[in-house]
């Protein structure tokens, strides 16, 4: 293994952690240090990469972007009708159903907590939910919505946040279920 490829390796570990971190606990309830004793790294192999918790952030963000967006492409790919890839969205939802109940949305968590008092920091998180945006916007597009094709978008988003924000709050995975069915019937219904 070569020295940039070892450094990358490092590079994504320290990132995977935070992620991780930064989903169960919050941003503000995960300490640098806490990134340090989860990694198994010295303080100083992490500064190397990272000088601060809000770059390890923006790193985090990053990843979660090249994910989605990777998702997103995919599904572009397939030969499907634009109905078939809003249903495959809904899908996102039941498959972390367990992680969803247990801890929240990933990035309606982070959205939700940095919009409290790191606007420069939630500004960079809110570029995932347009990405979800701007695609959706597309296939309500395709499907012959026009001109409320984004206001579908954000419905749609805001939905499936919704789901995710009441499955945490009551711990129900039946009810995210329930809800996400609902939700795949309307999608069906356009």
């Amino acid at each position: 293994m070569n020295i940039g490829s070892k450094g990358e390796k490092t590079r994504g570990d320290i990132v995977n952690c935070a992620k991780r971190l930064f989903y169960e606990q919050g941003y503000e309830g995960t300490s640098f240090s806490d990134i340090v004793e989860a990694s198994g790294l010295y303080r100083g192999n992490i500064y190397h990469y990272f000088k601060t918790k809000d770059e390890i952030l923006k790193a985090v963000i990053g990843q979660h972007f090249e994910e989605f967006n990777d998702l997103l492409v995919k599904w572009d790919k397939q030969d499907i009708d634009p109905r078939e890839k809003l249903l495959a969205f809904s899908t996102v939802i039941i498959g972390r159903q367990g992680e969803l109940v247990e801890y929240g949305c990933p990035i309606g968590s982070l959205n939700t907590e940095l919009a409290k008092d790191r606007r420069d920091l939630q500004h960079a998180a809110r570029s995932l939910f347009d990405l979800f945006r701007d695609w959706l916007a597309v296939r309500f597009r395709e499907l012959g919505k026009g001109e409320e094709a984004e206001a579908l978008a954000l419905h749609l988003l805001g939905r499936a946040q919704g789901i995710a924000v009441i499955a945490h709050v009551y711990q129900d995975e039946a009810l995210l279920k329930s809800e996400t069915a609902q939700l795949r019937n309307w999608i069906e219904k356009l």
